[in-house]
């Protein structure tokens, strides 16, 4: 599909959902003409409000997304939805359920709802899921919903996706309320008690509200709301809840934190907390580091909250079976990750990183891993790191979390 050609992409940008299924596919299949379609996409973007529903497994996201897709088209307003599925470590395949659970609106002229395996994508979301909602954005639909994977503490991407991020929690999560504050709690906007029919709903509002009186000064009110889906009850409360903060705070925030090099109208501001630009420190933190040195990573760029390095895949990073080994590839994701976390300027430790290997790599082979920032906190950062090969092919996923410590600098 040439995406390039005016006519094609005038029926895309008409909402004609033949050409939206392709460019969706064109993208999803790193095909041929993706990247002149996010060119010619670029000018459409952010008039769209984009809810990111996530939560842990079973928290009833799926049903809560149907429920709220109900109540978006009774509004007379179009609805997108981007709903992701965990794919299996072993076989890559997936069970793609979520739309099944959202096929009382699936068929509605004024929906249109696209599944996606995860394909062992860290951080929540499938990869590529920005540039899908791009072309739901720029398609004209009223509102994009992003549904994540049951969600970890770690798992936050959804973050620098959303313009607003809508967090599930069922009742009776007892200690696993504890287990995901740290993370996909801290980023919420909007805080809904699901099955709020069933035993502990209150307990859990309680817990909630209690939760968010230890947060940071400044942060806007959070509401708390409780939810039945299944019945509509307390839908409407969150709708209006999710677009009172889409309006306050704006539209298409995920333009706003894209890597450097992708646009001037998508750039992060830098810190300037230091006399050092980030770009320097980078390259002089990149500069102290002999164990990276030693299996020759080397840094060929960075900023603020984002860092590229390079591998170059020699007999020594091979392993007993002939392939590159995958602490090799660790090290050279977990060195852009080290590196973007501290280019503020304030020591960041890593407390916690998972990573998720794609393809094989050889000797010869080139890989570079890119570090991007997902949310960053008064004590907490999350970044994720793609690891890919000299022709493109992803070769890992790497998700982490960092403690930003108050005192010191990082150097």
């Amino acid at each position: 599909m040439q995406m390039n050609e005016p006519p094609t992409l005038a029926r895309l940008l008409g909402g004609d959902r033949r050409a939206i299924a392709q460019a969706i596919s064109t993208i999803e299949n790193d095909a041929t003409g993706q990247d002149d379609l996010s060119r010619a996409l670029a000018p459409h973007l952010g008039r769209a409000r984009v809810l990111g529903i996530t939560g842990p497994p079973g928290a009833g996201k799926s049903t809560l997304v149907n429920a709220l897709l109900g109540e978006i088209v009774a509004r007379d307003l179009s609805a997108g939805v981007v709903a992701v599925d965990p794919s299996s470590p072993l076989t890559g395949g997936t069970v793609l359920g979520d739309r099944a659970r959202m096929g009382e609106h699936g068929g509605h002229e004024h929906v249109f709802i696209r599944s996606l395996s995860s394909r062992g994508h860290a951080g929540g979301l499938a990869r590529r899921a920005d540039r899908i909602v791009d072309v739901l954005d720029a398609a004209g639909f009223d509102v994009v919903i992003v549904e994540t994977v049951g969600a970890g503490q770690s798992e936050v991407a959804i973050d620098a996706l959303a313009d607003v991020r809508i967090v599930a929690c069922p009742p009776g999560l007892g200690d696993g309320l504890q287990a995901i504050k740290a993370g996909i709690l801290e980023i919420a906007d909007v805080l809904v008690v699901t099955k709020a029919d069933l035993p502990g709903a209150d307990a859990a509002w309680r817990d909630l509200a209690d939760m968010l009186r230890l947060r940071r000064e400044g942060r806007t009110k959070v509401p708390v709301l409780k939810t039945i889906a299944a019945q509509r009850e307390g839908i409407a409360k969150l709708v209006d809840a999710a677009f009172a903060h889409v309006d306050a705070t704006g539209r298409g925030q995920r333009l706003r934190t894209r890597l450097p090099h992708e646009s001037a109208r998508e750039r992060m501001a830098p810190d300037t907390t230091q006399d050092e630009s980030a770009p320097d420190r980078v390259t002089r933190l990149a500069s102290r580091d002999p164990f990276a040195g030693f299996l020759g990573i080397e840094c060929i760029g960075g900023g603020a909250g984002c860092a590229t390095t390079r591998l170059r895949i020699g007999a020594r990073h091979i392993n007993f079976n002939g392939g590159c080994h995958g602490g090799a590839i660790f090290a050279l994701a977990d060195t852009a990750f080290g590196l973007a976390s501290n280019s503020h300027g304030r020591l960041a430790s890593g407390i916690e990183a998972h990573v998720a290997f794609h393809v094989g790599v050889r000797e010869g082979d080139e890989l570079t891993a890119h570090a991007t920032q997902i949310s960053r906190g008064n004590k907490l950062a999350t970044y994720r790191v793609e690891v890919t090969r000299s022709d493109g092919k992803l070769v890992a996923s790497f998700s982490g979390t960092v403690y930003v410590s108050a005192r010191g600098h990082a150097g």
